[in-house]
């Protein structure tokens, strides 16, 4: 099914900017997106609170209204809007669910706290960056498939099932192994901390 005359005269409105045309962009396609969050949050075992859910909605409208529409400019009506739309949002929920999955683990393994004592759940992008960078270093205290595993859980956000398959080791090895992979980044950083 290609492109519906309603969807297409949509498109036409909201690249030539006519007035209200992102308002009825949205309006149409806001359940569609916020399905697609649901049940990609769902197939990765991920709990999404409403909060999370408006982001992830704003993060896929977000990157539609990017360069000048450029995901828009981009469709060549060769199927339905929506589900074009369909394979946008789903591509751009699975990278932040990723994001932050990857950061959770992050502060997990790092010790990032709020102020409470309470790991962190929305560490500024500063913070991001920091244990990213962080974790590179650390990187370089281990050697070959130890460094593969904290590589993929931390930075990656993979699976012990998907590490498991990627590096050849049994995946009820991987958790001790990331255990003690963390025990010798934290000497490593304790270590460099005090040269």
């Amino acid at each position: 099914m290609g492109l519906s005359e309603i969807d297409r005269n949509l498109l036409e409105r909201c690249l030539q900017r006519k007035p209200r045309a992102w308002e009825d962009f949205v309006d149409r396609f806001m359940g569609l997106i916020v399905h697609v969050a649901n049940h990609t949050a769902r197939a990765r075992s991920v709990r999404l609170t409403p909060a999370d859910r408006d982001d992830l909605c704003a993060e896929v409208f977000l990157t539609a209204l990017k360069n000048d529409f450029a995901v828009l400019r981009a469709f060549r009506g060769k199927s339905s809007l929506a589900t074009y739309l369909t394979v946008v949002a789903r591509r751009v929920v699975v990278k932040e669910l990723l994001a932050r999955m990857a950061t959770s683990r992050l502060a997990e393994g790092n010790g990032v706290h709020s102020a409470q004592g309470v790991p962190d759940p929305h560490p500024t992008v500063e913070q991001q960056l920091a244990d990213q960078e962080e974790v590179q270093r650390l990187l370089s205290s281990l050697q070959g498939a130890e460094a593969d595993i904290v590589r993929m859980y931390h930075l990656e956000g993979k699976s012990y099932q998907e590490i498991s398959s990627a590096v050849g080791v049994p995946e009820n090895s991987i958790g001790p192994v990331l255990s003690r992979a963390r025990s010798k980044m934290r000497h490593f950083g304790v270590d460099s901390a005090a040269r």
